[in-house]
């Protein structure tokens, strides 16, 4: 039996690319006899609105889907802390006060999620009591793991290669653990054996692949789906103001209906998928 997730952030509601994912996730799920489970990741500081998180629940309600829910990643905040100390204690993580502006400044080259950071602070003297985050020293956090693989259920077995992240953050400044630690940390938790997300997520799948590694966490499979694009082949997205679930639903349309046309891949006008998935469960 497979366990997978849909993991919205309450930080905007959900639109008609969240609930492609929602129903990817459900139909892999109910095809195979498994479980689907929602969780809601509200770490993300000032920007998470509890009240959106009920917006949530409706909108897959409205879409005629079932759900289990997990704990909220607000819930969790000593599980990131105590992975954080243990890869302290391997000597793994360092404290690094650069802005993002400083960062941008003296970045050489552009990684998968914006200027590759050039190490600045690594070996420095940083008082980790001030305003610091703490970042992975990536060479040698590769160098303990050794080689790995993961494996995708689109693109097949791939060989890990997260230094093309290089020294990530894995606790911020702003909140209380990085994307990359909390949804590791979650989906190990919560029995999670399919990780089933967005290709824009793919490369994000090799830091998750080194953390397992490196915590001793169970190696779940990966499922990366197609994104629904917008008329000019961008992703849909909350910060882009694309059209809400929650307008839909309050405006008399049948989410049922919907979520029927988005499984047999009939989508809206003006809207179109990407690759990394040829049919909907």
């Amino acid at each position: 039996m497979i366990v997978t997730r849909f993991a919205p952030s309450p930080n905007g509601p959900l639109h008609l690319g969240h609930a492609f994912s929602a129903i990817v996730v459900h139909g892999l799920a109910m095809a195979r006899g498994g479980r689907f489970l929602l969780r809601i990741e509200d770490i993300d500081g000032a920007r998470s609105r509890p009240e959106l998180a009920d917006a949530f629940r409706a909108d897959l309600a409205w879409l005629g889907l079932e759900w289990e829910e997990v704990a909220a990643q607000s819930t969790r905040l000593p599980a990131y802390e105590a992975a954080a100390e243990q890869l302290r204690a391997l000597g793994l993580l360092y404290p690094c006060a650069c802005t993002r502006a400083e960062v941008a400044a003296a970045a050489r080259e552009a990684g998968p999620d914006g200027p590759l950071y050039p190490g600045t602070c690594r070996g420095r003297a940083v008082d980790p009591s001030g305003e610091v985050a703490w970042r992975l020293d990536m060479t040698e956090a590769v160098r303990q793991a050794g080689p790995l693989e993961w494996v995708d259920e689109r693109a097949g077995p791939q060989k890990a290669a997260p230094e093309m992240f290089g020294d990530i953050v894995l606790l911020r400044k702003e909140a209380p653990a990085s994307y990359h630690l909390a949804a590791t940390l979650d989906d190990a938790t919560d029995g999670v054996t399919l990780v089933t997300r967005g290709m824009d997520l793919f490369a994000a799948s090799h830091v998750h692949r080194l953390l397992q590694a490196l915590l001793g966490l169970p190696v779940p499979r990966w499922h990366h789906h197609a994104l629904l694009l917008d008329e000019e082949g961008r992703k849909l997205a909350k910060r882009r103001g694309s059209p809400s679930l929650a307008d839909r639903r309050l405006g008399g349309e049948d989410g049922r209906e919907l979520a029927a046309a988005l499984r047999a891949g009939r989508l809206p006008a003006g809207i179109s998928l990407g690759e990394g998935l040829d049919s909907v469960p």
